[in-house]
């Protein structure tokens, strides 16, 4: 799956000048040294264990040099002219912080998740809470709505999905590094949301696609999945929902501390 999506990635951006991370959480089936081997312009952080996606990404992310950054995961394939079309929008709106494009299936299916970033559990659980009122242009899954988003149609969208997300460095030195506490899934729901915080834009570009495996969901209803999966939900209705007060004690770190709260 690595040697595919970065194979896709490098050709898109061949005509771009660009620089490669991948960061490799301690993994066992020798995807460092096939990198070394066959990609040698790649810079490779290599770490011993599996740190989480956010913790990753974040580490990367400190050498990038580039105007914008492009975070894609491994089981993806990136179009010719993906990148060039991406770019090309990000130039046209100044206002623009991130950018999704239109995701389908090895088999061509069109993966709704490309327009809105949620899957299904994570609509519910917005709407139970009463998040769902602060991702008003997601339309969440209510798709009797008149002003739902179509799939080749180019709109403002609340958050981006995780497989592959474009974003202005600016707007990411705004927004701050990646939420570390967001091990698998959530990074990309909490980033896009604090990106808007800032003032910036995210769109749903449907102009152009990428091919998403979406290796994740083939593990559901394993012990780790719902420990990853509803551990997330958990975080982010800590953070946002709920007002912790803040309680300094010598020597002891507070455990959420009260940023990014929704007024």
């Amino acid at each position: 799956m690595l040697r595919l999506a970065l194979n896709s990635v490098v050709r898109a951006a061949q005509d771009t000048d660009h620089e490669v991370f991948v960061v490799d959480n301690g993994s066992t089936d020798r995807s460092v040294a096939m990198i070394k081997e066959e990609f040698p312009d790649v810079s490779v952080i290599a770490n011993t264990r599996n740190a989480g996606i956010a913790k990753a990404y974040n580490q990367a992310l400190k050498l990038t040099t580039g105007e914008y950054v492009l975070m894609v995961n491994a089981d993806t394939i990136t179009g010719k002219k993906t990148i060039e079309h991406a770019l090309e929008f990000m130039e046209m709106h100044t206002d623009a912080g991130g950018l999704g494009v239109r995701m389908i299936t090895p088999e061509g299916t069109f993966l709704k998740e490309s327009k809105h970033g949620f899957t299904k559990p994570w609509a519910i659980f917005f709407k139970l809470l009463g998040l769902a009122k602060y991702f008003s242009k997601s339309r969440l899954t209510d798709v009797r709505r008149k002003d739902w988003v179509e799939e080749f149609q180019t709109s403002e969208t609340d958050v981006l999905n995780g497989a592959f997300m474009l974003y202005r460095k600016e707007a990411l030195s705004h927004a701050g590094p990646l939420d570390e506490r967001f091990h698998v899934y959530g990074y990309d729901i909490d980033l896009s949301y604090r990106v808007r915080l800032t003032g910036f834009k995210n769109y749903y570009f449907p102009k152009t696609y990428i091919i998403n495996f979406n290796t994740q969901g083939k593990a559901k209803f394993s012990y780790a999945y719902i420990r990853e999966f509803y551990g997330a939900m958990i975080i982010f209705a800590t953070k946002y929902l709920f007002k912790v007060p803040e309680i300094k004690v010598e020597g002891i770190p507070q455990l959420y501390p009260p940023s990014y709260e929704v007024k």
